[in-house]
């Protein structure tokens, strides 16, 4: 018996891979972005190596643009001129969006494949059924140069998800709640795989959410087994054939099952992933509201954002500020008039990137200053000044808190 990771770096390494086991598995997605281009670029360099297959290279920037100061523009122009003296096709300049969102969207991540990149947040491409890990640039020049890199076989934790969502309930509420019970620690070098009756009824931007979010709990990588959903999702986008693989019965480690009809809106409180509270019993004021991110920047965020804010106001003084998490979600926000329902609303539109989620620019926080976010991670100073305070709750709940200028649960207004 073989969970889905294990046949994936089986076919990869090109042997009977188990859980515990050291692999060599060749690499078909590479993803390389502007914070981390120079260091690979200087570890190629220092190796006196090149890149194997440019032709699998994605390089995106995203989490310092448009530039903010010298330092950001040296970074981009540096990978600019990684891309060029390699050959790289795949190069996604300032405006495509963030690398997690663009991937899939561009066809870059298709089922079966070994996916490395230069975040830590690549478990997210696992909602389509990939074994993706984030690395960083030393190992990523290593992998450039050989073609493959070697793994250690994780554990897979089955995550049982059933039952049926209530009123403003979402994804995020979902892996907030798994993180709260298992801990930051509590899936470490493991990969937790999500199933039940629940997936059935989500839609890949949801999915996105739990893949992405497992790396708050430790886990290694993340993966939801390939159905219908996410077939079509890929249709039209994939560039090569996809191999999908399915854990049999009984080969998980261990099985954590959650009844999503229990569950009500969620807050993480600072300053860890894993400190919840039901939005009901969060009592906070804020000065900023951010829908966006890697996580919570989608276009399902911002349908369910403009569904809240519609015919609303934004607390004064309160700063609510949205960032499309990819040129093609906001072109398709555009069409639906949904940017322009956030705007009347009084929120800022900034242009696809990470934006303040990493504390890099558009909306960092001052010293004292309190935030609610559909990021994913609300470490002390993760948005900025050391003593900010950050919240992390869904577009929902970031959107309702923005009208009423405290965290409040989103079924009292929606």
């Amino acid at each position: 018996m073989k969970t889905a990771v294990e046949k994936i770096l089986s076919r990869a390494s090109g042997r009977d891979a188990e859980a515990g086991d050291i692999v060599e598995a060749e690499i078909d997605v590479y993803m390389i972005h502007d914070p981390m281009g120079a260091l690979v670029d200087d570890a190629l360099r220092d190796s006196c190596g090149e890149p194997r297959h440019p032709e699998r290279l994605v390089a995106v920037h995203d989490h310092f643009v448009p530039a903010k100061d010298i330092e950001s523009a040296n970074l981009s122009k540096r990978l600019r001129e990684f891309c060029s003296k390699w050959g790289v096709k795949y190069h996604y300049d300032v405006g495509w969006g963030i690398c997690h969102v663009v991937l899939p969207e561009e066809g870059h991540a298709a089922p079966g494949d070994v996916i490395v990149g230069t975040d830590s947040h690549m478990p997210t491409l696992g909602a389509l059924g990939t074994f993706s890990v984030g690395i960083g640039a030393t190992e990523m020049a290593a992998a450039l140069i050989m073609g493959k890199l070697w793994f250690r076989v994780p554990e897979t934790i089955l995550v049982k998800l059933d039952g049926s969502l209530p009123e403003m309930v979402f994804a995020k509420d979902i892996i907030l709640k798994l993180i709260s019970m298992i801990g930051v620690d509590g899936a470490n070098y493991k990969a937790l795989e999500f199933n039940g009756s629940i997936l059935k009824v989500m839609e890949m931007d949801e999915r996105f959410v739990l893949t992405n979010m497992s790396v708050e709990a430790g886990a290694k990588t993340a993966i939801i087994p390939v159905d219908d959903v996410t077939l079509s999702y890929l249709n039209g986008r994939l560039r090569r054939a996809p191999r999908p693989e399915y854990s049999d019965d009984g080969s998980h480690s261990d099985e954590i099952s959650i009844d999503v009809s229990s569950l009500e809106p969620l807050v993480a409180i600072p300053h860890s992933p894993a400190n919840v509270k039901p939005a009901s019993e969060v009592d906070a004021e804020i000065d900023q509201a951010f829908i966006g991110s890697c996580t919570g920047g989608r276009l399902k965020d911002l349908e369910v954002a403009a569904r809240i804010l519609r015919g609303r106001r934004v607390k004064e003084g309160v700063r609510l500020i949205v960032i499309p998490a990819s040129r093609r979600i906001y072109l398709e926000a555009l069409r639906r008039g949904i940017i322009d329902i956030l705007i009347e609303s009084g929120a800022t539109i900034g242009p696809p990137s990470c934006g303040p989620c990493l504390g890099a620019h558009l909306g960092v926080l001052a010293e004292g200053e309190v935030a609610i976010s559909t990021s994913n991670r609300n470490f002390r100073g993760r948005m900025g000044h050391p003593e900010s305070r950050v919240y992390l709750a869904s577009a929902a709940t970031v959107a309702a808190s923005a009208v009423e200028g405290r965290i409040v649960d989103p079924r009292v207004i929606a």
